[in-house]
């Protein structure tokens, strides 16, 4: 994140953060930043780097939702289970002995990673000569910034702000915990429930079946992971459940009650009203922008039921001062740490150079690390059909292929969509031990338009899972 400052970038003073709260005076920037996630600290670095006077602010540690509460944490735990997954299905064929999961001693392992990043996120930001800010942000114009008794008044902002649990509107709905408070959790339950049933139920639920735990998922749909390839969810669903999850499609639940030290889940599943009673309730039903506390209207900020309304360029289209990045904005893309660092770039460089910069999403990989891994980059079937597109699909289970058998995964099977006469490479839907990896290469071959038949010539290592790719595309 350090950046050095442009050849013949104008210099500033920062005032102190004593000054700061003793003045209470309006401090004048080029750029105010509300965010100090993956979007934010690169739309701030960038613009600071070009001489600009940039502030950054955030109401919860620097650090943003991957590094603290996200990705990083989450992988923690999916690589501790991972091993304890591989331990059991490797018995009898070499490996001896249970492997078992110490939830204490994983979350004082995974805080060794969480722990410094504020400090050090904000350490950076500073010594690149970016204020900071502890507090709410919100609007009191629309180039004005409140925060903790501070008043910036700004050229531009940018509204990074990143998402956080959709309100359900149902009774009890304070009893349930977010998934940041399960990355947080000292002890493990043993009956764990998740209303919703997207990534975030499944990944944490494949942590938890392996720590010990017997998890159930309540998805309101006909089938969790609904962004993902119908018929692998099928097969990843069928694993799931003979691991000792308890999948319930078709379930909504419509209440939970506090009973005893435990609770109570209320719901109907195919018009018959169920009742599961559990140790803990954990919210993995959605998310939404989180910029309710901002003032958008204050700001003259239009919002969709997304985000910041935003134009190709990110910026916002009832207020030209105003831009947005990551989960905050409405701006296309996976809400992905990904999208968010591109947008965020995008941003900067709009900021600094004018509009032109858009950002492209093609070959953009989401993965859902439940064990094994389902993933998927480019087109699914339906977008394809969708945009009249003419394509074969290669398909196969490749469990028992060797290097899925190697490792004894208890499921693996692809699905490709290549592109009739140019060969080119649609949509790629891997579910697998080595699915992300192999997303990655076919994710590089849909940005750089390398065809299925580029694919099949390139001398992969071998054995690994990408020399698998030539018999997936024969």
């Amino acid at each position: 994140m350090r950046q050095r400052a442009h050849p013949g970038s104008r210099s500033f003073d920062a005032p102190s953060p004593a000054s700061r709260r003793s003045a209470l005076v309006k401090t004048a920037f080029d750029l105010v930043v509300v965010g100090t996630g993956s979007a934010g600290a690169t739309a701030a670095s960038l613009c600071r780097a070009a001489g600009w006077r940039v502030a950054i602010i955030d109401k919860r540690p620097f650090g943003g939702t991957c590094a603290l509460r996200g990705c990083d944490p989450k992988k923690i735990l999916v690589g501790a289970s991972e091993l304890v997954d591989w331990a059991e299905r490797m018995q009898g064929s070499g490996i001896e002995g249970p492997v078992h999961i110490d939830w204490a001693d994983l979350m004082r392992f995974k805080r060794s990673f969480t722990d410094p990043v504020p400090e050090e996120r904000e350490n950076e930001l500073r010594e690149a000569g970016i204020v900071t800010f502890h507090g709410a942000a919100r609007f009191l114009d629309r180039t004005t910034i409140a925060v903790s008794g501070d008043v910036l008044e700004t050229r531009y902002v940018v509204i990074a702000t990143g998402a956080t649990p959709a309100r359900l509107h149902m009774s009890g709905e304070e009893h349930l915990i977010t998934s940041d408070e399960f990355l947080e959790l000292e002890t493990l339950p043993k009956r764990i429930a998740f209303v919703g049933g997207g990534y975030i139920a499944l990944e944490f639920a494949h942590v938890a079946v392996r720590a010990g735990a017997a998890p159930i998922v309540f998805q309101r749909g006909p089938r969790v992971l609904a962004g993902f390839e119908p018929e692998l969810v099928t097969l990843l669903t069928a694993v799931s459940t003979g691991l000792g999850i308890d999948v319930c499609v078709n379930a909504a639940v419509s209440a939970i009650e506090k009973v005893g030290e435990g609770f109570r889940v209320h719901g109907a599943r195919g018009g018959v009203e169920f009742v599961e009673d559990c140790d803990l309730v954990v919210h993995a039903a959605g998310r939404v922008a989180d910029v309710d506390d901002l003032a958008l209207d204050v700001g003259g900020i239009e919002r969709t039921s997304k985000g910041v309304r935003v134009n190709e360029f990110l910026q916002s289209t009832s207020n030209k001062s105003v831009y947005a990045a990551g989960d905050s904005a409405d701006g296309g893309g996976l809400p992905l740490t990904p999208t968010a660092a591109a947008q965020g770039e995008a941003v900067g460089r709009n900021l600094i150079e004018g509009n032109r910069h858009t950002v492209d999403y093609a070959g953009l990989a989401s993965i859902a690390y439940t064990i094994p891994a389902l993933g998927m980059t480019g087109l699914t079937e339906e977008q394809a059909y969708q945009r009249d597109l003419h394509f074969t699909v290669r398909s196969g289970d490749s469990t028992q292929w060797y290097s899925s058998r190697r490792v004894r995964a208890r499921c693996s099977a692809y699905r490709i969509l290549i592109e009739d006469g140019s060969r080119a490479i649609l949509g790629t839907h891997i579910l697998g031990p080595h699915a992300e990896e192999l997303l990655n290469v076919f994710s590089l071959a849909i940005r750089l338009k390398v065809t299925a038949d580029d694919l099949t010539r390139v001398l992969f290592a071998y054995p690994t899972a990408s020399s698998d790719i030539a018999y997936m595309l024969e």
